[in-house]
């Protein structure tokens, strides 16, 4: 399908940040194939692993063999999915069968085989059939991205500006626009919209749904979702909300399925800095869902401010140490300290040292082995990765028993999106079976 037209390479990030409110707009590229991730809004939702062997759960039984297909990391054949699932070889047969007329899932061409018998045929999620929509609000950006089954962004726009003190009302709207604009070019090159994601950089209520507080935004008690559904887009879609930071993680988590169902503290930097833990691929989100503020972690309660993470390692306290202007983008830091400039570098390992050390207290905390740095830390990764690592090894006290990896984030640039659309596209996975048909009445049963 044709993303957004516009043949401008996109900016990075880090030099990006310095043009505030200029659009960007990007066009498709590839991924690998997509795992159905799990919904914001819920605990932990465990994915079914062994089929019923009962007639009347074919819709179970449906929704289990699309799970396997979006999660694999290599296109599975009907052979590896009838292994994996205890499903007979003719049902799963079926059942893929049904998958691919609904356009979910496609057939690839036959594998060579040195056995005699058909060659297997590979299994992989449909491009370009079904997508949804990952939306973000940052304190530097708003954003939204589409993505399809197979994991590949369709499109996206991205804009950038400093919304710190802005008004809700005014970003929401910023934002529905470019939902809008983004949900119409799909419709127009006749891809299905399964719903819409977002990811908000503060405390948001998974049981009631406003956003509480956003502190870098100045937002509080915000009724987000009843904003954007007097859009008529988002009316037939409205949005799923959750922290950016969890969203991010389960990005993360999706581009290291290949080694299993992974647990790791997530680190997501910003002006603020947010945090996630994943266990068993599931993010963790608390009573409430409030989990990961990990930049209000307390470190000097005796000290000037509040003496959170944020104050030490925070973006503007990096750029502020390393004695650059208020508010200068990060490629302004990235470049000081690429260059040797001594203020830079000591910036960076003051903050790298403090993040250390909140994150050997999480660590000592939920038992994990991973520590990923994601956002800002992951593009500073070079410079802080020496003393966080040095603190994980101070600090932490089974480290001499079973050593903590650190690890920079594989996601790529703009993660909570993308973990976004991955938690809508889940819906599909659980419910394949409405998808069945083709047209407005699927499109209406994909928003309620």
């Amino acid at each position: 399908m044709a993303p957004d037209r516009s043949d401008a390479a996109a900016p990075s990030r880090a030099s990006a940040a310095a043009s505030a409110g200029a659009p960007v707009v990007r066009r498709a590229r590839g991924a690998g194939a997509l795992s159905a991730a799990g919904r914001p809004s819920a605990t932990r939702v465990r994915a079914p692993r062994r089929a019923a062997g009962q007639a009347s759960l074919r819709e179970h039984n449906l929704s289990l063999t699309l799970q396997h297909v979006l999660d694999a990391h290599a296109p599975l054949s009907r052979a590896d999915i009838a292994s994996a699932t205890g499903l007979a070889r003719a049902t799963v047969s079926g059942l893929v069968d049904q998958l691919i007329e609904a356009q979910l899932v496609v057939e690839l061409e036959p594998l060579a085989s040195q056995r005699a018998g058909r060659p297997a045929v590979p299994l992989a999620p449909a491009r370009g059939t079904v997508a949804a929509l990952g939306m973000e609000v940052n304190v530097d950006y708003v954003g939204v991205r589409a993505l399809d089954l197979a994991g590949r962004v369709l499109t996206e726009r991205v804009e950038l500006g400093d919304l710190r003190g802005s008004r809700p009302e005014a970003v929401l709207d910023r934002l529905a626009q470019m939902a809008g604009r983004v949900a119409a070019n799909l419709s127009a090159d006749g891809v299905r919209v399964a719903g819409t994601a977002l990811a908000l950089p503060g405390l948001v209520d998974r049981v009631t749904g406003p956003l509480r507080v956003a502190p870098n935004l100045g937002w509080r008690d915000v009724d987000v979702v009843a904003h954007l559904t007097t859009h008529p887009v988002l009316a037939g879609f409205p949005p799923r909300l959750a922290n950016e930071a969890n969203l991010a993680a389960r990005a993360e988590a999706h581009a290291r399925r290949s080694a299993g169902r992974p647990s790791f503290v997530y680190v997501s930097g910003e002006v603020g800095i947010g945090g996630a833990i994943v266990l068993d691929g599931e993010i963790f989100l608390g009573r409430h869902g409030w989990s990961g503020e990990l930049g209000h972690t307390v470190l000097d309660p005796f000290g000037p401010g509040r003496g959170t993470l944020e104050e030490y390692a925070g973006l503007d306290a990096l750029v502020r140490g390393a004695g650059l202007e208020s508010g200068a983008p990060l490629a302004d830091l990235v470049a000081a300290a690429d260059a040797g400039d001594r203020a830079a570098l000591d910036s960076l390992r003051r903050g790298g040292t403090a993040l250390g050390v909140a994150l050997a207290n999480v660590v000592n905390v939920v038992d994990v082995g991973l520590v990923v740095l994601g956002g800002t830390f992951g593009q500073i990764y070079p410079h802080v990765r020496d003393a966080v690592a040095e603190q994980l090894d101070r600090c932490v006290i089974f480290g001499g028993w079973s050593p903590v990896e650190l690890s920079e984030a594989r996601a790529g640039e703009y993660p909570a999106m993308t973990g976004g659309a991955l938690a809508v596209l889940r819906a599909v996975a659980a419910d394949p079976i409405g998808w069945s048909g083709t047209g407005q009445d699927t499109l209406a049963r994909a928003g309620g």
